[in-house]
């Protein structure tokens, strides 16, 4: 059975010159960055390489760039981490409704564990944030905002630049997780975004999984989560996944600058995925029909639940998902789509293609011939009743 994979934003395959660059790390450069021999010294040099090629793709001083083990281990630290060091500051932090949990989380624990307060701004039905909302949450106790530069579930792209922008105007330090957003959207420098911390994925742009970054403005350093070392110029403790970095460099400078989800190329195929989808009755469209990722087309299904219309899916080889995947496997409604005010039913139902560098015209010819059937099935049988009715 042919396999179509159609959930870029949850992973994307190793690409091959990622792989070329990760081996010889592997076969020849395994000496420990922190030792003083001369094999601990040739990993040095090739780590602080490799910190200086990543802040010249994203322009930004080698010092400010520390490497982690992945996305949510580079929002954990802009969060708990900065929450941490500006305390003094103040204990208010504000989010959106509709961030990746990672950042939820986080936010969550800070108010159980830490007496923090936090502010979930609302979005409007296709997820954008309010500049009016985000302004009015502002209090003179605010120290961190953090809003998503793309939404993971639905692909709403928000005005990051100028939420920013209002953030410095109150002397207000910005994190934006920008995992899903690096390798999609033009980009120029971080200056570009208006951002002291931005959070970077490997895994998310054909990089290997267990590698990403965090780009944090000096002379803002969030407090480190990790002890046992100073690491990481103090910032992360624990010996660098070299060979990760490597794979995490290679693919920012081969897919940052140039993004590798070409929009010219997918938005025609997700253009056609709207059009189905807004033909078939009962299917709802969720997001923004312009502020969106080009690769990105999400749905909710009057009727239906996630797990049997994947399930559909999968049976016809179509590689689908029900929004985050790190929520893989979870029977809780989707937050972003409760966020939208579409309500339990709706949350439930989402299914989510994320289209990416193979994508096709005839694997979307494919999920326009077979999804109305599986749609339909998953109708029908939804309606069955339980043995205890």
């Amino acid at each position: 059975m042919r396999t179509i994979y159609f959930d870029y934003n949850a992973t994307t395959p190793l690409d091959e010159r990622v792989r070329e660059a990760m081996m010889p790390v592997l076969d020849q450069v395994w000496g420990n960055p922190s030792s003083v021999h001369h094999v601990g010294r040739q990993a040095r040099a090739l780590l602080d390489d490799f910190r200086e090629r990543a802040a010249l793709v994203l322009g930004c001083k080698p010092s400010e760039v520390i490497f982690t083990s992945g996305g949510t281990e580079s929002v954990n630290l802009a969060i708990l981490g900065t929450a941490r060091l500006l305390r003094p500051k103040g204990r208010h932090i504000v989010t959106s409704a509709i961030e990746h949990h990672a950042v939820l989380h986080c936010c969550e624990y800070l108010v159980r564990n830490e007496g923090f307060n936090v502010t979930y701004l609302p979005v409007d039905r296709e997820g954008l944030v309010s500049l009016e909302a985000l302004e009015s949450a502002l209090r003179p106790d605010t120290m961190l905002v953090s809003i998503m530069a793309a939404n993971n579930e639905i692909g709403t792209i928000q005005p990051i630049a100028r939420i920013g922008a209002l953030c410095h105007q109150r002397g207000i330090r910005f994190h934006t997780d920008a995992v899903q957003w690096f390798g999609k959207e033009p980009f120029d420098d971080v200056g570009s975004l208006n951002a002291d911390l931005i959070s970077v994925c490997a895994h998310k742009i054909h990089g290997p999984k267990g590698a990403g970054a965090l780009c944090a403005a000096s002379p803002l350093f969030p407090k480190p989560l990790l002890f046992g070392g100073a690491h990481e110029n103090e910032h992360r403790a624990g010996t660098e996944n070299l060979a990760g970095i490597a794979g995490l460099v290679t693919a920012m400078e081969l897919f940052i600058p140039e993004p590798v989800f070409c929009r010219e190329k997918l938005m025609p195929l997700a253009k056609r995925l709207i059009a189905l989808v807004d033909r078939l009755e009962g299917v709802q469209l969720v997001g923004s029909r312009d502020s969106r990722l080009a690769n990105t087309v999400s749905f909710v299904t009057e009727g239906s639940d996630s797990i049997a219309l994947l399930a559909g899916l999968d049976l016809e080889g179509i590689c689908a998902s029900s929004g985050s995947a790190c929520s893989a496997g979870s029977l809780e409604p989707s937050h972003v789509i409760r966020a939208l005010g579409l309500g339990d039913e709706a949350a439930n139902s989402l299914v989510r293609f994320s289209l990416g560098r193979e994508s096709t015209h005839e694997e979307v010819a494919l999920v326009e011939a077979v999804l109305p059937s599986v749609i339909e099935r998953s109708q029908r049988l939804n309606k069955r009743p339980t043995p205890c009715e």
